[in-house]
């Protein structure tokens, strides 16, 4: 299955019911919830942070953390 982290520049996916206990609190609490719509704006030079958009909020998130979370439905804007 696909993550965040997997995701290329203007690739729009949705996060999976299964990622629920792998999103952290302050994710949650930033809208970062299953069916949420997540598309990657920007990768930083050296691959860490990512940029993303999450249902048209704006979200810079570690690496680490975005392969941890399951997305499904990959789409290309």
């Amino acid at each position: 299955m696909k993550t965040i982290a997997s995701l290329h520049i203007g690739e729009i996916g949705f996060i999976a019911e299964e990622s629920l206990s792998n999103i952290p609190l302050k994710l949650l609490e930033m809208g970062c919830l299953p069916g949420a719509e997540i598309k990657l704006i920007q990768i930083a030079p050296l691959n860490d942070p990512l940029y993303i958009c999450v249902n048209g909020s704006h979200l810079a998130i570690r690496k680490e953390t975005a392969r941890e979370i399951k997305i499904v439905d990959v789409l290309d804007e």
